[in-house]
């Protein structure tokens, strides 16, 4: 990962337009995948299999289009194929953000995509609407809405054998509701409890019939993030439960949550100084591990679940972890290592003893969900792109290759109607865009925003015929001003994001070469008030309350520093291997045993070099000539050193970004570490990283001139 320096430079560089920047994949191109999926926010998601194809259905909240629908053939590559409404259709204020007011966290989320009867269904809820169902022939639409009403939400749908369809909701108590088959509403009378509480379940319920057995993947966050799977003979129950994956973080922290001093609730677009963004704790799994989703089976049998996870600042996104069945229970994670997952693993139709012989073989090219740059010229925008809450759709349009936004009045951006968003992309990421002001007027602000709780942007600011650059910063309720002359009538915006340390900076050149920062590097969080992440933005508002001018957008380019990772694996390197614990180099101790030592120690035994076995396969090579092989059960001591390569432990590198790594097992699909308090020694015995990495697994590498 590019450091926080690195990226800082990069503001004073420009970004070519015309070159289209990688975006992230999973896909590694040689038959494994790294998670997440994507590195931008996919929350609540819910996964389709018909025939060959796969489509997964995630929350898009107060955002519109809503709803939004991939389709993948492996599970890794997805498509955005649509959504299943371009706004919402209730005759309400509330829904186009007018007379101040609003739907954050209030739109429609936690989705459930079934197919049945030649049709698909995507059933939701919308939080004082009641159930909400979409239904269409063709996955691309169009879509029938029907407002089922009822008090049902977060729920799980399953069209039984029989014809019924049954709903499965409520958190703790949990409960089942036979639904109509015409889409009107729940079947009066057929609420039944089929969980009671003190059992254990939580929410986001996922409901399956397998070999004629009911399966029930719910997750709770009492007093931590699971995922649990309740089972039954019967849909009325009785069901048993087991944890089927807890404290898979991935070696990331619960993120920094906006907090809300207790009896009080600021406006969301008013001063935010009531706000807090406390430190967070980099130990607690907290509800950040990869709970809430469903799962599916692969067409060669295999099973796989896509939970969510929480990333820090950019939200909650997806991770794919296969499913090893045992005495019945789908558990997450391989033999030998249940309840946990390898973050790089294989894909779906291919095991370590089916690899192909050549990358060639593993398929199509690698490719992202979406097209995150644009310049306007097209006659629709991107799939990318939603609006914050419904469009005016007078207020807006494409023309001459640019966007236009009319400036409607709005006290502050969060209350800006005809705001158009896309959701950051991490780790890291530099956003650009062009802004034509010649149409704005007085009282007129327009700029490059992040749409979050605290809010922030940069833009122009209009006073008569003055134009004045503005920085702002809800959390604060601070502005850094600065005198601009734009004789060209136009100025380039940035936003530098370093989202897995939740941080943010604004850039600005009246040159589109030379860029300089104003005000400060930003804290960032995730924040359960609009249940979002970040998210960029584009708007124009008029803050002396009347109708204003408009401005103009050009050239929104993403760069992704993190994209390309093929230098992530130190091949043809020399390095050394840093226990992340505790800061102590490994060393290929004359005892025969793998251990550590002070860090000043740059002896050849401190330094290694790749095998490459191909497929993210490696060995390790210490540069006296011994080789890591590790004997027995993997314990403390078990790692030792053989001088034959073809006895060399074979290892999956597992890719943490940034250097940072960990080295799986295939053989009980654990993890060498070692302890950074016992005294012991490497072993191969470790199931996983720890929120903040220090549990002695999680390594780093340093390279050696």
């Amino acid at each position: 990962m590019k450091t926080l320096l690195q990226l800082s430079l990069a503001l004073l560089l420009p970004l070519s337009v015309a070159a289209q920047p990688a975006s992230w994949t999973a896909d590694n191109g040689n038959g494994t995948f790294t998670n997440p999926l994507f590195y931008d926010e996919f929350s609540d998601p819910d996964i389709l299999r018909v025939g060959d194809d796969f489509y997964l259905a995630g929350t898009t909240m107060h955002a519109v289009p809503g709803l939004v629908i991939l389709h993948s053939r492996d599970l890794v590559n997805w498509e955005n194929v649509g959504y299943c409404f371009d706004r919402f259709d209730f005759d309400d204020d509330a829904f186009s953000l007018r007379n101040h007011r609003e739907i954050y966290g209030q739109g429609i989320w936690a989705p459930c995509i079934r197919y049945a009867n030649g049709q698909f269904y995507v059933f939701s809820n919308i939080n004082g609407k009641g159930l909400q169902c979409y239904t269409a022939r063709d996955i691309h639409g169009p879509w029938q809405h029907h407002n089922m009403k009822g008090n049902i939400y977060d729920l799980g749908v399953l069209f039984d054998d029989d014809g019924k369809i049954y709903a499965i909701h409520g958190y703790g108590t949990v409960k089942c509701t036979e639904l109509k088959s015409d889409m009107s509403g729940p079947v009066e009378g057929t609420e039944r409890v089929i969980i009671p509480e003190g059992n254990g379940v939580g929410e986001g319920h996922h409901m399956y019939k397998i070999d004629g057995r009911y399966y029930l993947i719910s997750t709770d966050y009492k007093p931590n993030g699971r995922t649990l799977c309740s089972r039954a003979d019967n849909i009325w129950g009785p069901y048993e439960t087991r944890v089927i994956t807890a404290d898979e973080t991935y070696g990331y922290h619960a993120a920094p949550l906006t907090q809300v001093p207790r009896g009080t609730q600021p406006r969301i677009g008013t001063d935010g100084t009531a706000f807090g963004i406390p430190p967070a704790n980099e130990d607690a799994t907290a509800c950040t591990n990869a709970h809430q989703g469903g799962i599916v089976q692969y067409k060669d049998g295999s099973w796989w679940a896509l939970f969510m996870q929480d990333f820090h600042s950019i939200g909650r996104t997806v991770c794919l972890m296969p499913i090893t069945w045992v005495d019945g229970w789908p558990m997450v994670g391989l033999e030998g290592n249940l309840g946990r997952a390898p973050r790089t693993w294989f894909k779906p139709g291919i095991t370590p003893q089916t690899l192909p012989s050549t990358t060639e073989e593993n398929g199509a090219e690698p490719f992202a969900p979406y097209q995150r740059s644009d310049n306007f010229n097209g006659k629709q925008l991107g799939r990318v792109w939603q609006w914050n809450h419904n469009p005016d759709d007078k207020m807006w349009s494409l023309r001459g290759g640019r966007l236009r936004i009319q400036s409607s009045p709005a006290e502050q951006l969060m209350w800006a109607q005809g705001t158009l968003t896309q959701r950051v992309i991490g780790p890291n990421s530099i956003t650009t865009v062009e802004l034509y002001v010649k149409g704005m007027k007085d009282g007129d602000v327009a700029g490059l925003g992040n749409i979050n709780v605290p809010c922030s942007w940069i833009g122009i600011v209009k006073s008569g015929s003055t134009l004045t650059l503005r920085c702002f910063e809800q959390l604060t309720n601070d502005t850094v001003d600065a005198p601009v002359g734009l004789p060209d009538g136009k100025v380039w915006f940035r936003s530098i994001g370093d989202y897995d340390n939740n941080q943010a900076q604004y850039a600005y050149s009246t040159d589109g070469t030379t860029f300089h920062t104003l005000g400060r590097m930003m804290p960032l969080s995730y924040q359960l008030i609009t249940f979002q992440g970040s998210r960029h933005a584009l708007f124009a508002f008029n803050a002396k309350g009347q109708r204003g001018g408009y401005a103009e957008f050009d050239n929104f380019t993403v760069e992704e520093p993190c994209a390309d990772r093929s230098q992530n694996i130190p091949y043809n390197k020399t390095f050394r291997i840093i226990n992340k614990a505790n800061g102590r180099p490994a060393v290929c101790d004359p005892h025969g045993v793998l251990y550590d030592t002070h860090p000043g120690d740059r002896s050849e035994r401190t330094q290694f070099q790749l095998i490459d076995r191909g497929h993210g396969l490696v060995s390790l090579k210490c540069l006296d000539g011994r080789y890591i092989k590790v004997y027995g059960e993997g314990l403390p001591g078990d790692v030792r050193f053989t001088t034959d390569a073809d006895e060399a432990e074979v290892f999956l590198w597992q890719d943490y970004l940034d250097h940072d790594f960990m080295l799986f097992s295939l053989r009980n699909h654990r993890y060498i570490g070692k302890s950074p308090t016992t005294g012991s020694p490497y072993s191969m015995d470790f199931t996983g990283a720890d929120p903040a990495r220090r549990n002695g697994a999680v390594l780093m590498w340093e390279e050696v001139e």
